[in-house]
């Protein structure tokens, strides 16, 4: 029985989605303004890259032509040298939106239907009654930010207030989330997840998709930092997905990175969490050694979005492509044959972008393995197809959205 791995590279966007306009993204192309960047020479930093970005293994698989279909242009240095060696092709979200959870979601199956609810970027950002109940129900003395911030900035500007006060800062983006960030040791990191228990039951009236904690350490006088133990409390996808299908037919399933939390941890099989995208990777491979037949991998790298993206850091976004490009061949050894193994996005997070937000942008979809040929697959009209794909690929039962394309 055929066995497959699916590896969602966090917010690597091909090029604006068709609505992109109406979120303010027109024009934004994360691969493509990242690729232009490192060839003009603004993608350099000492002692970790330089000069134009190299993706020669993406490029065989046909990145650089599904970018084309995205955008109109190849990338630059993403050409392939001869024939893809992979189908290939780009997928427009049919869910509104540039979170996380919405392009997980699509990818398995689920596009959803209702828009996301948000926080308005005004000061203050959250409704009153919802901010006087976290702060009961939480035993708080009150809390700091309430508005839209990038995460580390408001950390920066906010942490020593936080330690001395003992409120947590709590802010929003332009995605559906409520975030709250702590000291691990001053406030408690356990403290803090119960804190955001509190507030993924508050926030659910209002149609917020995630409540993320965000905890740190540090000092003002060294500075502080994030750790890694961030813990996403999302709400359940509402309907059945290609990993609720795998589950119901006894599959084994491995998800890898923060995929367990995207999922609320349903049908999401043996979790695994080992921290950046390099031992995510890893894991998810050393996991597909003891894949039995009909098993499924799902893997996230959130790195691109969390450690890059949101910090406009170009040469940083490029060093990470580049060493998962440097990669690829070892996951294409590890396929078997019958195997399936899918790269795609859920979203973009253009580096030279405005802001500090997501953007609204298609994704790309390569697909390789033993036996599939390469050829492309074209434009498809929800990222829903590859869910559809996946399940056909592992003859589960199918009738969730999109359309198989293999």
């Amino acid at each position: 029985m055929p066995r497959a791995l699916l590896i969602v590279l966090d917010s690597v966007g091909i090029g604006g989605a068709p609505d992109a306009e109406a979120y303010g993204d027109a024009g934004s192309d994360t691969l493509g303004h990242i690729a232009e960047a490192c060839a003009a020479g603004r993608g350099d930093r000492a002692g970790l890259r330089a000069g134009p970005l190299r993706l020669p293994h993406l490029a065989a698989l046909g990145l650089g032509l599904a970018a084309a279909g995205a955008s109109g242009r190849i990338p630059s240095g993403l050409a392939p040298m001869g024939e893809p060696e992979g189908a290939y092709g780009h997928a427009v979200e049919r869910a509104a939106g540039k979170d996380t959870p919405s392009g997980h979601w699509e990818i398995t199956g689920l596009p959803l239907s209702k828009p996301w609810g948000h926080f308005p970027e005004t000061q203050p950002a959250f409704p009153p009654e919802l901010t006087q109940a976290l702060v009961a129900e939480g035993g708080l003395p009150g809390i700091l930010g309430d508005r839209h911030a990038p995460g580390v900035a408001i950390i920066d500007e906010l942490g020593a207030e936080h330690v001395r006060t003992g409120r947590p800062i709590c802010y929003t983006s332009a995605d559906s989330v409520f975030q709250i960030a702590a000291h691990e040791e001053a406030f408690g990191l356990e403290r803090l997840y119960d804190l955001c228990r509190v507030a993924r039951r508050l926030c659910d009236p209002y149609r917020i998709c995630r409540v993320i904690a965000r905890p740190f350490v540090g000092s003002a006088e060294a500075g502080f930092r994030r750790t890694g133990n961030r813990k996403d409390f999302a709400v359940e996808p509402p309907g059945v997905t290609l990993l609720d299908r795998a589950e119901a037919a006894g599959r084994a399933v491995v998800s890898v990175g923060k995929i367990g939390d995207i999922f609320a941890h349903r049908a999401t099989g043996r979790e695994l969490k080992p921290g950046p995208n390099a031992a995510c990777l890893t894991a998810g491979l050393d996991a597909l050694k003891d894949l039995p037949d009909g098993g499924l991998i799902f893997v996230n790298l959130v790195d691109f979005d969390t450690e890059h993206g949101h910090r406009r850091d170009v040469p940083g976004y490029a060093a990470e492509l580049e060493a998962f490009d440097a990669r690829v061949f070892e996951i294409r050894t590890a396929l078997r044959p019958g195997d399936l193994a899918f790269i795609t996005a859920d979203h973009g997070n253009d580096p030279t972008w405005t802001g500090t937000d997501h953007t609204r942008e298609q994704v790309p979809i390569l697909a390789f393995g033993p036996g599939v040929a390469g050829r492309s697959i074209g434009r498809r009209d929800s990222l829903a197809d590859i869910g559809a794909t996946l399940a056909a690929h592992l003859r589960l039962p199918w009738d969730g959205a999109g359309t198989p394309f293999l």
